[in-house]
């Protein structure tokens, strides 16, 4: 393999690759790009139904539903590929004759997956809003299911995976991926990276083979031959596009491997995979097993896709799966997970007495039980809440009760020691029931030989370390922050006691000391936690993220109590907007017997007025109580929905033992724990911060902040994790858990800083304004492949720039303590020097949404760790016209001391952003902007030529400008014409023929209606008063494709 090979040499390897009858043996469709395409190639379709033994009136029933749905944008490409993936998996129902029962024809075998016929093309070229050429095109029985984009080794696969997502926009190709599967990209040194429809970038994965190495024998034959081929082949690309395109797993992956959860199209991880393809080896001997899949990776899906299978393909008649937790937010999640995929069948039980009737009839294939926490709200359940359950199961079995059909059952968090019990019960009912135990964290030492005896041994481990390292959770950053705290005046505490305990027995006198002498209390003395709140809300000030509203964070408190004065402390710190998270439901009656003096109020009644204050109720005027519960769960409802989905408008949440299992919110960042934890407990509460952002890229890591010193002496518990906090766990089953914040701060700034600095490398000397512009932006590229390259270069410059400064800002206190004063100045004028670059470039080519001079989280890290200077307001180049930049780049063309080179810098920053606003616009009115363009080009020349003057060029500069911005000014328009856009773009596309540009407007303004875009029937209407005027279908098409990219319309 060569670094210098073109593209069309890697694409030639893969075509020839799938092509070899030894290796993946696919028909070659031939390069397509001197044809349209589509994504249904209804001859190869027809061809392969024929040979199932479908008859004709089938045929063409089945694939005129198809072509339909898959053509069906009017609820857009979600929707659409939803619709044609359930025809795919489920057949298409056909009448044979009017009178006939219907009958299901299939598109696919999976049953006998060599049967189907696999093909592949390349350089498909495909033209609907735009014409696009994707490199690869496999076809499934004539249907589009998979798209590759391939790039040279020195090109990233990133840039084909955007690539991908930019034909997947409306203005491009969009239709062609209604039945898309899989969207790929790839190139010979990163291997090939693989998504599904609208995946963001940060969510394409990587295939790998299976890391579990236990339990051999029950890895099916197929992944046995697919891991031995893929050891003969050479190079990772190929072995990757084996390891998914062999025909058998292909079809697998289709079959039983995509959902369509709650808006977003999902295919497997390989870790998901190979865990469900080995629970199948495993309940196919009757046995069952504990899948151990660390938190945050999918394991909530996992249920849903291993259930899905066993419902359809389960060893005995009636299959059926009952899932098992004890835990509200999980009990839910499953529910609307399932309910997402068009499960609706899933019956969640309301008690032990429910489950046990449900059990009794075959009535409910899935089914969800919780373990009740009797008499109060949330947390996690007790060993006392397991005993009730099991006891009021046992009280509701009939006589002669007997579970119907063949029973899975799923036992999630199956780690905590309940889990044991609660199976002993389980299996009493329900003997020949296969159990299934799911955990996302270790087995503690002491429970793991007692739930491997439960449920089985390990049927598939996917550790934390793993998830890290294929970037499907984020690594985490720990800090431990000493709060020092000493008894200033022991004597007066003494005199304290002595006074308020007369009249006790000593007894009694020692336990009441012992009780407000430990460490819990001096813990939650007021003045420590107002010295951790403030330190907490020094952080939202100072830290990336937190400051700029993009992150939020968890404060975990050791009781209510201490969450409460929290929630106080905050409030009067003028730091609204956070809220408690808790078990408790304020209670009147709870105060009658908390009752001390007139003016103490005890805990309880701390607590009560909080929480009364947080609701916004009025002490003298309350609800009744069932109405006050009612009115804690909306609350809590409502902030977790905004510290989920508004982080900025609910920036921290305190809690004591709610949310810190089973709670999936990315944008929280920051844990910050004051409450002594261990095992389970805190592995499952610092997973919290550690799930990728969907909406942002600027979340680097999960940070813990620890006033606990949970971990002990941080130099030992980072090398040895058997110590300290989880002591607990086996040390393989931890590790690559936490890292000292220190080091790897100091490390991820040099690795970013360093990686920032190579690519500026190829910048010519003398590396001034002109040449960086050059090598960003280059020199009035016209050509679109071209403007693509650099525009990825930007790209990269940008986020490159911004991770540095946020990278810089974490590690520069520790930086003191490995570099010189000298060196960290340096550090200091060279982050400077990128921001300012940054900004320079992303105004000078025109790149407005990248073009901020200080990004928002910048702003407070330059003057809190770059320089301190007088505040000066930044403003937003989104706020510009193309007219204002052009007039502001224009001071420098007419100043006479600027050097020809500036002068040349700013009249190609000119030119770039016209360029850009030309092209954005192209597509409303083809004929107008390619005349701008033409005009464009024409000063190019001239200013190379050194025909005019700058200042001359400035003025032809503001003209251009004002005609690319504000056509409808444009005086060589008619009078008539020039009174709307919309005219203005149908007489320049008509032959400025005046008298049918009208005709065409005055017919769409006719016959249009609200919502036409999408619409078949409303563009209909449209298009036959268009037929009426032009009499040309041709022309119809040409012209409508103008009119739908018109506002004014």
């Amino acid at each position: 393999m060569s670094i210098g090979e073109p593209e069309k040499i890697t694409q030639a390897k893969v075509v020839a690759f799938f092509k070899d009858r030894d290796i993946l043996d696919y028909t070659y469709l031939g390069n397509l790009e001197d044809k349209a395409n589509t994504n249904i190639k209804e001859d190869l379709l027809r061809a392969y139904l024929q040979s199932c033994g479908y008859s004709q009136v089938l045929i063409d029933g089945a694939v005129a539903q198809l072509v339909k749905a898959a053509g069906d944008m009017t609820r857009g490409i979600y929707d659409a590929n939803k619709t044609v993936y359930s025809l795919m998996k489920y057949g298409a129902k056909v009448k044979p004759a009017p009178l006939a029962s219907e009958e299901t024809v299939f598109f696919y075998d999976a049953e006998h997956p060599t049967n189907n016929h696999f093909a592949i093309a390349e350089e498909v070229t495909v033209i609907m809003t735009q014409e696009k050429r994707p490199d690869i095109v496999i076809y499934l029985n004539g249907i589009a299911v998979a798209v590759i984009e391939l790039k040279k080794s020195s090109v990233s696969v990133s840039t084909g995976i955007r690539q991908n997502l930019t034909n997947q926009k409306n203005m491009f190709i969009q239709p062609f991926f209604s039945t898309m599967q899989f969207c790929m990209a790839g190139n010979e040194t990163e291997g090939l990276r693989y998504g599904t429809l609208l995946t963001k970038e940060k969510f394409y994965m990587e295939w790998k083979s299976d890391g579990f190495k236990d339990h051999e024998d029950e890895r099916s034959d197929t992944d046995v031959r697919i891991e031995n081929d893929c050891e003969r082949i050479e190079g990772k690309l190929f072995k990757q596009l084996y390891a998914m395109f062999d025909k058998e797993r292909f079809i697998d992956l289709i079959e039983n491997f995509v959902v369509f959860d709650k808006g977003i199209k999902k295919v497997c991880r390989y870790n998901q995979y190979y865990g469900i393809k080995r629970a199948q080896m495993r309940v196919a001997k009757d046995k069952g097993g504990i899948i151990w899949h660390t938190q945050g990776s999918g394991k909530t899906i996992t249920m849903v896709w291993l259930s899905k299978w066993l419902l359809a393909h389960g060893f005995g008649e009636n299959c059926r799966v009952l899932i098992v937790t004890d835990r509200d937010e999980l009990d839910e999640q499953i529910e609307k997970t399932f309910k997402g995929v068009n499960e609706d069948k899933i019956a969640r039980t309301t008690s032990g007495q429910d489950l046990i009737n449900r059990l009794n009839k075959y009535d409910d294939c899935l089914m969800c039980s919780l373990i009740h926490k009797f008499g109060r709200r949330g947390g996690e359940a007790t060993e006392a809440d397991y005993d009730k359950f099991i006891e009021e199961i046992m009280k509701s079995l009939p006589d002669g009760f007997e579970a119907k059909g063949k029973l899975y059952v799923f036992v999630d968090e199956c780690h905590r020691t309940q889990s044991g019990k609660l199976h002993g019960a389980m299996k009493a009912i329900m003997p020949n029931a296969t159990f299934i135990g799911f955990t996302g964290t270790p087995l503690l030492k002491k429970d793991k030989k007692t739930s491997i005896e439960v449920f089985g041994p390990y049927i598939h481990a996917y550790k934390y370390d793993e998830a890290v390292r294929d970037g499907v959770v984020l690594d985490l950053r720990y800090e431990y922050r000493d709060i020092p705290q000493d008894l200033s005046s022991p004597d007066k505490v003494d005199l304290w006691f002595e006074t308020k305990t007369r009249g006790l027995s000593p007894r009694a006198k020692a336990k009441l000391k012992e009780k407000w002498a430990t460490m819990q209390k001096v813990y939650s003395s007021r003045s420590r936690l107002e010295k951790v709140a403030w330190d907490i809300i020094e952080d939202f000030d100072l830290k990336p993220r937190l400051m700029d509203g993009n992150g939020n964070a968890i404060l975990v408190a050791d009781e209510i109590y201490t969450a409460c004065k929290y929630y106080e402390i905050f409030q009067s710190r003028g730091f609204k907007k956070c809220a408690i998270i808790s078990s408790f439901t304020p209670n009147a009656g709870d105060l009658r017997t908390d009752t001390v003096s007139d003016e103490d109020d005890t805990e309880t009644f701390e607590k009560y007025e909080t929480y009364l204050k947080m609701l916004g109720l009025d002490p003298e005027n309350l609800p009744e109580k069932l109405s006050i519960r009612k009115k804690v769960e909306e609350f809590e409802t409502e902030a977790k929905r905004k510290f989920v989905e508004e982080p900025a408008n609910m920036k921290l949440l305190i809690v004591v033992d709610k949310l810190l299992t089973g709670f999936d919110a990315p944008p929280c960042t920051y844990l910050y724990i004051d409450k002594s934890m261990q095992d389970h407990a805190l592995f499952q509460a610092i997973c919290r911060v550690n799930r990728l952002d969907n909406d942002s890229d600027n979340k680097d890591f999960g940070y813990i902040v620890d006033y606990k010193q949970l971990f002990g002496d941080l130099k030992h518990a980072m090398d040895v994790y058997t110590s300290g906090a989880f002591s607990g766990y086996d040390e393989e089953d931890v590790a690559g858990l936490i890292k000292d914040r220190s080091k790897e701060a100091i490390s991820f700034f040099q690795d970013t800083f360093e990686e920032l600095e190579e690519l500026c490398e190829g910048v010519d000397e003398p590396k001034g304004d002109i040449e960086y512009l050059h090598y960003f932006c280059g020199e009035s590229i016209t050509d679109e492949e071209t403007q693509e390259i650099y525009a990825r270069l930007r790209e990269k410059l940008y986020k490159l720039v911004s991770r540095v400064v946020r990278a810089f800002a974490e590690a520069k206190p520790y930086l003191v303590d490995v570099c010189t004063g000298a060196e960290i100045s340096a550090y200091e004028e060279k982050v400077r020097f990128y921001i300012e670059l940054k900004q320079a470039i992303g105004n000078d080519s025109g790149d407005f949404l990248d073009y901020k001079a200080y990004e928002p989280d910048m702003r407070k890290l330059i003057d809190n760790y770059l320089v301190a200077s007088e505040a000066v307001k930044i403003g937003e180049f989104d706020d510009l016209t193309l007219l204002d930049f052009v007039q502001n780049k224009g001071k420098v063309l007419e100043d006479e001391e600027k050097s020809e080179t500036a002068k040349a810098g700013a009249a190609e920053a000119i030119e770039n952003n016209i360029r850009r606003k030309i092209v954005e616009k192209v597509t409303v009115n083809p004929k107008y902007y390619d005349k701008m363009s033409t005009i464009l080009d024409k000063l190019i020349e001239m200013r190379k030529q050194g025909v005019d003057e700058y200042a001359a060029l400035l003025a032809l500069y503001i003209k251009l400008a004002k005609n690319v911005d504000h056509p409808e000014e444009n005086e060589e328009y008619p009078e008539s014409i020039r009174s709307s856009r919309a005219l203005q773009a149908i007489y320049d596309n008509v032959g400025e023929d005046e008298e049918l540009a009208i005709k065409i407007h005055k017919a769409v303004l006719k016959s249009k209606i609200a919502g036409f875009r999408g619409d078949e029937i409303k563009e209909r209407k449209i298009k036959r008063e268009l037929f009426r005027v032009l009499n040309d279908q041709a022309e119809v098409d040409r012209i409508f494709k103008i009119i739908e990219k018109q506002e004014e319309y």
